[in-house]
């Protein structure tokens, strides 16, 4: 048994994956289709998983506090992400996560990760969580690593690069699909350069 482990990052086309305070583009940066959503959800229902850093946990609880299961037919994205069971790599929370199925683990993240793959067959995602799954990379345990990139450029507003921090690495494209006529969805196979 090992689980397949994908790094999933969403991205304006000049590598930002989200907007500084002066941003007012909104979700997707207002640019969400049908085929996007259908793509999203997607990934979330082969998902069994979900692997997160202390920061994004604290942005995604914050940021979903009013999503339910009954949320779905208005946001179904992010209502089946906040129900995946989910696990918590840090050794800096130290209260409680307003989040409905999740695991904080105190550990050396690629050792908790490496046991959760072995621990099972079934699809582990990450959304966002940068430092997180740049390390995962470095240690060869991230087997995708998928990018939606944005018909944008948020070079004024842009904030987190996506790849800013990370090692270098090769990528294999195992898959290229456009979304909506505009959105590029890209998955790689990386390899420490």
């Amino acid at each position: 048994m090992t689980a397949t482990y994908t790094f999933d990052a969403v991205a304006t086309l000049d590598g930002y994956g989200s907007y500084g305070p002066s941003g007012d583009w909104g979700g997707y940066w207002g640019k969400q289709g049908p085929e996007l959503v259908a793509s999203r959800v997607a990934a979330m229902d082969e998902a069994k998983r979900l692997v997160l850093g202390p920061g994004t946990i604290r942005e995604f609880a914050a940021m979903l506090s009013g999503i339910t299961e009954d949320s779905e037919a208005e946001d179904p994205i992010n209502t089946r992400m906040k129900y995946l069971p989910t696990t918590v790599i840090s050794s800096s929370l130290t209260r409680p996560v307003d989040w409905p199925d999740v695991t904080v683990v105190n550990g050396d993240a690629a050792e908790v990760v490496a046991r959760l793959k072995a621990e099972s067959d079934a699809p582990i995602l990450s959304h966002g969580s940068l430092t997180l799954n740049w390390a995962l990379m470095a240690a060869g345990l991230v087997d995708r690593v998928r990018v939606t990139i944005f018909p944008v450029i948020s070079g004024r507003t842009g904030a987190e690069p996506i790849f800013g921090g990370a090692g270098d690495f090769d990528l294999e494209l195992l898959e290229a699909r456009t979304l909506d006529g505009r959105t590029q969805e890209l998955t790689y196979r990386p390899h420490v350069h």
